[in-house]
């Protein structure tokens, strides 16, 4: 099955900043709404940002000025450049190719990669 390996994660004091990768075994990046999600201890796991197949992007409220989701696609990757970090961002965080309907974003896949866990200290 195709593979979404996910890095970049790390331990941050608030107000800093990290890059989360997102490299495709395949193709699935250029090709398909991809979504960045996360699961914080206890929670349930919700999607953070969104780009689009034509390269349009959304974001929750939470992380919209703090959280910018891009995509390189020569290198098969999607992108989640996060700076202002606050602890409440600490959480697993994972990619997956992204649909929408019923007035919500879904993971395509039901299948998940390893993650990259964002540790955020006050």
């Amino acid at each position: 099955q195709e593979l979404l390996v996910e890095s970049g994660g790390g331990l941050v004091q608030a107000g800093g900043s990290l890059r989360l990768s997102c490299e495709d075994s395949g193709s699935i990046v250029n090709v398909n709404t991809m979504a960045w999600y996360r699961q914080a201890p206890g929670a349930q796991r919700e999607w953070v940002a969104i780009i689009t197949a034509d390269g349009d992007t959304k974001y929750i409220d939470s992380v919209k000025g703090r959280f910018t989701i891009s995509r390189d696609t020569a290198k098969n990757s999607v992108y989640l450049k996060m700076s202002n970090l606050k602890p409440e961002d600490t959480a697993d965080y994972y990619c997956n190719p992204t649909s929408y309907g019923s007035d919500t974003y879904s993971p395509v896949w039901s299948y998940w990669g390893q993650g990259t866990q964002v540790t955020v200290s006050s």
